[in-house]
């Protein structure tokens, strides 16, 4: 898959590339991701890419002219047209689900904006999706480009040493992981400082259960509009719907 990123810092890309376990990925293009630096498309000496805003105001826009001619360029290079994402606050929010489905796909070509935003002519012709991190605002989209391109590289075959770490990951059945212990087996004398015994039992139905009872309690308090999507998308047992009940929950 590939991923071309317009952006005014593509060197805020390059220590994400060549770190952590998702490198292998990138420097293999399995995942393959091309950075176009904004300025090297803007036609006058000072590389201009913004202006004053029509109306007033505070702040600067991205003009048109050079994000469509970066555009161009991005366009001329792919083999297929991939579907431009913009990083806003108006966008969906980007979920798990979402991630997956951009997991299997061909790949995009990421927008970050900067300033006080960009032409919304720019937006109207050529934005096929926008997406936000959340109800937040940042500098520039190019944190939320590195966000998916982590989330969506982690799934892709290969990238994770083991091949199951993803399908227990938060949000991927829909709940909250469980929690996760380690060594040593007590940090200290009271009862929460040791790890829970069922894990250390070697009795992987008893495991398994305990996890899942786990992930229902910590997602119930935690993020209790998940059970609630969960129950109506029909994601929960009747043992799971007990196990809540026992609890109050």
């Amino acid at each position: 898959m590939r991923f071309d990123v317009l952006t005014l810092f593509p060197e805020l890309f390059e220590p994400f590339l060549h770190s952590g376990v998702t490198r292998r990925a990138y420097e293999s293009r399995q995942v393959d991701v091309r950075l176009w630096p904004l300025r090297d498309f803007a036609e006058d000496n000072y590389r201009r890419v913004d202006d004053r805003p029509y109306g007033g105001g505070p702040g600067m826009v991205m003009l048109v002219e050079p994000l469509e001619r970066a555009l161009a360029a991005v366009r001329v290079d792919q083999a297929e047209r991939l579907p431009v994402i913009h990083f806003s606050p108006a966008g969906a929010p980007m979920t798990q689900a979402r991630v997956r489905e951009l997991a299997e796909g061909p790949g995009a070509v990421l927008l970050c904006g900067r300033y006080e935003g960009i032409d919304h002519r720019f937006i109207e012709r050529h934005v096929d999706e926008e997406i936000s991190l959340g109800d937040f605002v940042l500098s520039g989209g190019e944190l939320p480009a590195l966000a998916l391109l982590d989330a969506v590289t982690r799934l892709q075959p290969g990238v994770l040493n083991d091949a199951a770490s993803h399908q227990q990951d938060s949000f991927s059945d829909g709940l909250l992981d469980c929690p996760h212990y380690s060594r040593p087996e007590k940090l200290g004398a009271a009862a929460a400082d040791a790890v829970p015994e069922v894990l250390m039992s070697g009795h992987h139905g008893r495991i398994a259960r305990w996890r899942r009872e786990q992930q229902l309690l910590v997602t119930a308090r935690r993020r209790p509009d998940l059970i609630t999507a969960a129950r109506a998308a029909g994601g929960l047992s009747a043992a799971d719907e007990r196990w809540l009940r026992e609890n109050g929950l």
